[in-house]
């Protein structure tokens, strides 16, 4: 099942207290950036996120976003806009680290 636009144009507005998030459509799913930074992505309707260090401590469920794909974080906070943008923060700081 593909992601619906209805779904990503909620995430996207949901991460209004971040500038510089970028979509970028891929095979009926959504890829996603923060200042240019790949840190997750929009698979059938679930905002996933990159697993690193700094965001374990949030205690998400591993997911997995398609078939034979690396584990990702389920995020299930998905309404409460500072708690995204602290796991998006967080995921990107480590992910920076690593380029």
């Amino acid at each position: 099942m593909a992601t619906t636009k209805g779904y990503k144009d909620f995430v996207l507005e949901q991460f209004n207290l971040l500038d510089n998030i970028t979509c970028k459509f891929m095979m009926g799913e959504y890829l996603l950036y923060y200042d240019g930074i790949l840190f997750g992505g929009i698979y059938d309707d679930r905002l996933l996120v990159k697993i690193v260090d700094s965001n374990k401590k949030y205690n998400m469920q591993e997911s997995i976003p398609y078939e034979n794909a690396k584990p990702m974080y389920l995020v299930d906070c998905v309404d409460n806009q500072e708690s995204l943008k602290e796991i998006v923060l967080d995921t990107c700081k480590d992910l920076q680290i690593k380029k």
